[in-house]
């Protein structure tokens, strides 16, 4: 057993075994056919999306409703979302076309703020010794956080693009990638 080299996938090496490639091919089957999806009908393939993370909420509402009983620790925030939980995915799932839209909205006006709060960051570290780079980076975050709050439906519209680009792009280095594999 001592001169047996370990594999990759063994465990005295930590190391993960790759996955089978035909799982790998899958995947970059299903992203490319995602990301042309998003292409050619971006309303439906987010409406369609936005339906799944409707009923995920639903079901994961109700599993940790049900986890109260049986964990009693932390039942106050479990109670709360498990009650979020279940109100936003029967709300999702009750205007799937409307929470196409403004899911990405509003997830891109949380981004939009995040990005004034680091540009505040980086301007106050640049102003404190942190160098001209880190205010640069500071000023351009605040520009790129007010552009998204100014326009939040056109920064969704952009994240569904962006979405597609990065679905075709790992859709295609996926597929690429299995031929490269070994076996």
């Amino acid at each position: 057993m001592a001169n047996v080299p370990f594999s990759a996938g063994s465990p005295e090496t930590g190391a993960v075994a790759a996955p089978p490639r035909w799982l790998v091919l899958l995947l970059g089957i299903i992203a490319l056919l995602f990301g042309l999806l998003f292409f050619v009908y971006p309303i439906q393939t987010l409406t369609l999306l936005i339906t799944f993370l409707g009923f995920y909420w639903l079901f994961n509402g109700i599993a940790v409703f049900i986890s109260i009983f049986t964990d009693t620790t932390g039942r106050g925030w479990k109670l709360l979302v498990s009650i979020l939980g279940i109100l936003a995915g029967i709300l999702v799932l009750a205007y799937p076309f409307y929470s196409a839209i403004l899911v990405p909205t509003i997830f891109a006006i949380f981004i939009g703020v995040e990005g004034l709060i680091i540009g505040a960051v980086y301007l106050v570290q640049g102003f404190s010794g942190g160098g001209w780079g880190t205010g640069i980076l500071g000023i351009l975050s605040i520009i790129f956080g007010l552009i998204l709050i100014a326009n939040p439906l056109i920064a969704a519209a952009g994240l569904v693009l962006f979405l597609a680009v990065l679905a075709i792009i790992g859709g295609i280095a996926a597929i690429v990638l299995t031929f490269r594999m070994p076996g």
